[in-house]
C-alpha cells in the first residue's frame, strides 16, 4: 500500500512539474489524437497515395455545376448556338471596357494594332489578324469560345477573363472590324 501511494504521489508531481495538470492532460491528448509526422516532409520522401482505379464517371446531361466552372460543350455547338445578349445601346460602353481588357490580356501575343504581332507572338506561332476578313466571317459564339476555352495555339483566358469580360472584347473587336477592316 504504501508502495502504491508513493507512485502516485511521484505521477502527481511530475504531471505538475511538467507545467500543471492541464498542459500534461493536454499534450497527452494532443499526442493520442494527431498522427505523428516526419520531422522532414518533402515530395521525394513522401508518402504517395495510390491513384484511382477504374473509370471516372462524367456527370450526366440533367446535373448542375455547382462549384461555378463553365463547361466548354465545344466550339462547333458554342459557335452555332451561342447569341449576344447585350443591348445594343450598351455596347458602347462595353467595348471600351473591352479595349481595356483586351490592353491588359490580348496585346501581349495580338498586338496594339491587333495585327498578331505582339512580343509573345515572336516566340511561338503568330496568332491571326483579328482585323482581317477571317476573323469578322467567325461568329460571336466561336469568339467567345476561343476567348474563354483557348484553341489550336491560343491558351484557354477563361480564368482571367469573365463571362462579361470576354462579351466586352468580341464587343471591341466587332467594333474595330466595323470602323478599319482589313
Amino acid at each position: 500500500m504504501p508502495r502504491a501511494v508513493g507512485l502516485l504521489a511521484v505521477g502527481v508531481l511530475t504531471l505538475f512539474a511538467l507545467g500543471g495538470a492541464q498542459k500534461g492532460c493536454r499534450d497527452l491528448w494532443h499526442s493520442a489524437t494527431t498522427l505523428r509526422y516526419p520531422e522532414v516532409r518533402d515530395l521525394r520522401r513522401s508518402v504517395a497515395l495510390r491513384p484511382q482505379k477504374g473509370p471516372v464517371l462524367l456527370a450526366d446531361s440533367t446535373s448542375v455545376p455547382v462549384t461555378g466552372i463553365e463547361r466548354d460543350p465545344g466550339r462547333d455547338v458554342l459557335a452555332a448556338t451561342l447569341v449576344d445578349s447585350t443591348a445594343p445601346a450598351d455596347r458602347a460602353a462595353s467595348a471600351r471596357r473591352g479595349a481595356a481588357v483586351f490592353a491588359r490580356i490580348c496585346t501581349p501575343c495580338h498586338g496594339r494594332a491587333l495585327r498578331g504581332d505582339g512580343p509573345v507572338a515572336a516566340l511561338f506561332m503568330a496568332p491571326p489578324d483579328l482585323l482581317a476578313a477571317t476573323t469578322r466571317g467567325r461568329t460571336d459564339g466561336f469568339l467567345y469560345s476561343y476567348i474563354r476555352h483557348g484553341g489550336m495555339v491560343m491558351p484557354a483566358h477563361g480564368a482571367q477573363v469573365g463571362q462579361a469580360q470576354a462579351w466586352d472584347v468580341i464587343h471591341y473587336l466587332r467594333d474595330l472590324q466595323r470602323t478599319s477592316p482589313r
